[in-house]
């Protein structure tokens, strides 16, 4: 997923309610909270935005509010450790961002509240009951599949005659175990487009992958939220030129690496729903009571660039709806 997008806006908001426009008041008490991520860390420049933002709320590191971060930089087995470190801290919540962090936070605790910075379908994953009464110690913001069927449309709409549909998955992915492989095939096949699902394992296969792919005719590759593919997402763009495969990818990071559209949640409303629920649990409110909430606003973002490079014109309608264009 997007990490620089979902977590150096989060940085900035996450202000326990004040971005839902109700300030929260100075307190002299020291309150709490983990930070638990599948990817990377904040850059400095973030992180004193973070900062920035809480002080300038009268939340001030160090006199009333600690955050604990904890950064798994794509190496999952390190998520359970971290989860199980932050419950030692005795935070007060831990927030998580991905879903394996979410996992590795359940697994870890049925005491401390878990706010699900985003996770990809949760009820399907067993994090919640379910989104409307989640039950237990855990709530947040939660990705049903409906972004998967968002993305087979946008390649319906880029590419009408495509009947290909290329598309990356690890195994290891906790979302991957959940469904079944008619599942992951479903959104497809709605649009009438055959998917040919290659799995990668290591980053090392990026490459011999979109090459698989390409072996196998697909006409579109599309990116799904797989923490195994951000750190090599420069590769993994450049393979796929390399093979004139137009890129659905999952967020701006992976555009900037070339990829052509991107679509992902909206990351603002992301850190305004991340800070209500911090907001609401810090006040007394027990995760059970609160709802799953899920994206009602969804980035489109197009890179022209790479569309140059593939030779192809982005149809006007995509153009008309873009949130961002890189020229």
């Amino acid at each position: 997923m997007d990490r620089r997008g979902a977590l150096a806006t989060l940085v900035g908001t996450l202000v326990l309610g004040g971005a839902l426009g109700v300030r929260a008041q100075p307190t002299t008490t020291v309150r709490r909270i983990g930070i638990l991520e599948t990817g990377f860390g904040p850059t400095p420049a973030e992180l004193q935005q973070f900062w920035t933002s809480v002080g300038a709320l009268g939340w001030i590191e160090g006199k009333n509010l600690v955050v604990d971060f904890r950064f798994a930089g794509g190496r999952p087995e390190l998520l359970q450790p971290y989860a199980q470190e932050l419950v030692r801290l005795n935070v007060e919540i831990i927030g998580t961002l991905g879903t394996a962090a979410a996992i590795a936070a359940k697994n870890a605790t049925t005491r401390v509240p878990i706010v699900m910075m985003i996770a990809g379908d949760p009820v399907s994953a067993g994090l919640v009951a379910s989104l409307a009464r989640p039950g237990g110690n855990i709530t947040g913001f939660g990705i049903t599949p409906e972004l998967r069927n968002k993305r087979a449309e946008l390649a319906r709409e880029l590419l009408p005659s495509a009947q290909r549909i290329g598309v990356l998955v690890d195994p290891a992915s906790p979302i991957v175990g959940f469904y079944t492989r008619e599942e992951l095939e479903r959104p497809y096949r709605s649009f009438g487009m055959q998917p040919v699902i290659v799995e990668v394992a290591a980053a090392s296969e990026l490459e011999n992958a979109v090459a698989e792919l390409a072996r196998r005719q697909a006409q579109v590759l599309i990116v799904d939220e797989e923490h195994i593919f951000i750190p090599d997402r420069g590769l993994l763009m450049r393979a796929a030129l390399r093979h004139a495969l137009p890129t659905i990818v999952s967020g701006i990071e992976y555009l900037e690496a070339g990829g052509l559209l991107s679509l992902l949640f909206d990351s603002a409303e992301n850190d305004r729903v991340f800070a209500y629920f911090v907001d609401k649990i810090l006040r007394g409110t027990k995760p059970a009571d609160l709802p799953v909430q899920q994206p009602s606003r969804f980035v489109l973002s197009i890179n022209l660039k790479t569309a140059k490079a593939l030779g192809l014109k982005i149809p006007q309608s995509l153009l008309v709806r873009a949130d961002e264009v890189i020229q």
